[in-house]
Order: structure tokens, then sequence, then C-alpha cells
């Protein structure tokens, strides 16, 4: 009998610890803010089973709340529904079903839906909508000019998804139809973990906004690895406030930028500001070698490449290896030895890892 009550205290005290771990912990993504604006971790292409998904729309909530995201949407297929089987169902249901969820958990959700037709023109997202019910059109023009009369930002999804461009990622004429009238204003630049330089060409040439998504089907721990710190693909959206309003806002003024897998896509401006932010370093010159010791303070990765440079300046490092990379939280020394008498210059690097043109990393410059 004392050993019966011992076994029960032992497991009863157990249980706060097995209930502390299940508990629902909101994620910490640590991203540098721009000035004048915050910087929220945004996913704006995601299903559940009101459409080919095949988790429930709350089940999306406890998602990013817990992997740190700030907004996302629901991009329901407007014409690929085969779990449900009432074909009455609104398309607004996953909203309505996933609202009072965000809410309690402070996520920003945006109510959308996804255009899925054949290319031209493609699938393509329309965010900030009404009621999702109205773009249920036979014709693919009345279902975005719906979307227009809500005032809906349209992006064009994963342009150079195998199973409409297999062989190469065109830009149709039907885009530029939709573009001039007000119908499309973003592109997937990357998704999942495909990016498309392609897509990333066409936003900087026609001023379109840069999106990174996930496109979630499934459980998002059964399609990332998350515990081995991976992430989904996301948009970063650099807003005045952490409101809906807000996020438009920026989205219109594209000030965006893509986060998939270790790369950061964006225009320069965002981009160098960011790196700024990330990190901040120390000089230190014993003799004629200057040491640059890097602090990380954010969750970002960067890899830094040489560039060209003054080759009276012999950059190294204990292992003697490039790319230099500085871990997410880490610190990391880089050391450049002065020849033949110099004593200051330019240290050029490549971060190749942020790129801000087709598969091109940006360049930055640090005076010693």
């Amino acid at each position: 009998m004392k050993k019966f009550i011992t076994l029960f205290l032992s497991a009863f005290m157990t249980l706060p610890l097995f209930a502390q771990y299940n508990r629902q912990v909101r994620g910490n993504l640590v991203i540098p803010d721009l000035k004048g604006y915050v910087t929220l971790k945004c996913d704006f292409h995601i299903h559940t089973v009101f459409s080919d998904g095949v988790v429930w729309p709350t089940v999306r909530i406890d998602e990013v709340y817990k992997e740190g995201l700030d907004a996302i949407s629901l991009t329901e297929h407007l014409e690929v529904r085969p779990y449900v089987y009432e074909k009455s169902v609104s398309h607004n249901r996953s909203y309505e079903i996933a609202k009072p969820a965000a809410d309690a958990k402070e996520i920003i959700l945006i109510r959308a839906s996804e255009i899925t037709r054949d290319m031209p023109p493609g699938h393509c997202n329309a965010l900030f909508l009404t009621n999702s019910d109205e773009l249920a059109k036979p014709d693919w023009r009345d279902a975005f000019r719906a979307a227009k009369a809500q005032n809906a930002f349209i992006f064009w999804n994963h342009p150079g998804w195998w199973a409409q461009q297999p062989y190469t990622t065109e830009w149709w004429p039907e885009h530029t139809e939709l573009m001039e009238q007000g119908m499309l204003h973003g592109i997937e630049v990357a998704q999942y973990n495909t990016y498309y330089p392609e897509a990333h060409r066409w936003c900087l040439e026609k001023k379109l906004t840069m999106i990174g998504t996930s496109d979630a089907h499934e459980s998002v721990r059964d399609e990332i690895d998350l515990y081995n710190w991976k992430h989904r693909t996301m948009t970063f959206v650099f807003a005045k406030e952490r409101t809906a309003e807000s996020i438009r806002e920026a989205l219109n003024e594209r000030r965006t930028a893509v986060y998939a897998d270790e790369h950061v896509i964006g225009e320069e401006k965002y981009l160098k500001e960011l790196f700024e932010n990330a990190l901040e370093w120390e000089l230190e010159k014993i003799d004629n070698v200057v040491y640059i010791t890097f602090k990380n303070k954010s969750d970002l990765t960067f890899r830094l490449r040489k560039g060209e440079h003054d080759p009276r300046l012999i950059y190294f490092r204990y292992s003697n290896l490039s790319p230099y990379i500085i871990e997410p939280q880490g610190v990391h020394t880089i050391s450049v030895r002065f020849l033949d008498g110099v004593t200051s210059g330019d240290v050029n690097f490549i971060i190749e890892n942020f790129l801000v043109e087709p598969n091109t990393g940006m360049r930055y410059v640090i005076k010693i």
C-alpha cells in the first residue's frame, strides 16, 4: 500500500510538468525592425480542409502562434474543394471559424481567397476581401473584377510551378492586362522551398510587391523540420503599426522582403537596413591586424564572402574558409591583415544569402 501511494504521488507531481510541456507558448522569431517601421512576419498563402488542406482552420492559428508569426491569410481555393461535401458552404467559412482563435492569440487574420485557374493567368490570391463568395465566378476575369471591387490586394502564386509552366517561367499578356487594370499587385518570389528568380526580376522591373509564402496544405510540422530551426517561407512586412490596415499600406508601397530558408530577398534599401540592425560589430587593431567581431542580435543567418578588394588587405579566419557564416544569435570574428605599410582600407563583403537582384547577393563595405 505504501508503495502504491508513493507511485501515485510521484505520478501526480509530474502532471504539471506534462501540462507545461503541452501548453502553447508563443514563438519569438527575432527579426529587427527598420527605422519608423515594425517588421511583421506574415504568411499570405495557407489552406485548410475548406479547400484542399488537411487541417482545421484553428490549427493554422495554433501553428503560427507557436512559430512567432504576426499575420496570416487562409486562402482557400474557390474552385477546388475536395473535402467540402456541402457545396453551399460559404467560401468565408474557414475565416469565420479561425477569427475568434486568431483574436484570442492576437494573430492578425486577413480574409482572402485563391482564384485557381489554368495558365494564363494561373493561381492568384486576393487579400483584404469583404466577401469571398462574390469571387466564385465562371469567368476568371469576372473573378478578378469582383476582387478589385472589394479593393483586394492581388498577387500571382508560384509563377514557375511545374504543373503550369514545366519548361520555362513566362510572363503572359494576360498578366500585363491584369496589371494595367489594377488587378495584379505582387508575385510570389518564393513559395514553400522554391525561389523564382524570374519573379524577383519582374517585381524589380514592374514595381510589384515581393511575396513569400508557405502554401501549406499539410500540418506545418510535417512539411517543415521546425525542431531543427527550419522555418516556413514567409513575407517580412515593414509596417507602420501592427495592424491589418498598416499591412495593407505596406504591401501597396512594396515595403516587403521574402524569407526563404536562409535567404532574405528584397530591395537593397530594406536588406541593407536589416543587415545593419541585426548585427553590431567592434574593431580591434593589434599591430598590423584588425579583428572584426560580429554579434548577431537576430535569428537570421548571414553568409559573407570576400568581395573585390585591395590585395594588400588579407582576409582570413582561423579555419581559412569562405564564406564566413554568422549564425543566429552568434558571435564571429574575422581578421584582416594589412601588408606593405597600409594602415586603413575598405573590407568588401558580399552577403550571399541577401538577394537584392536575381541570384545576386548584396555588397557591403566596412571601413577600417
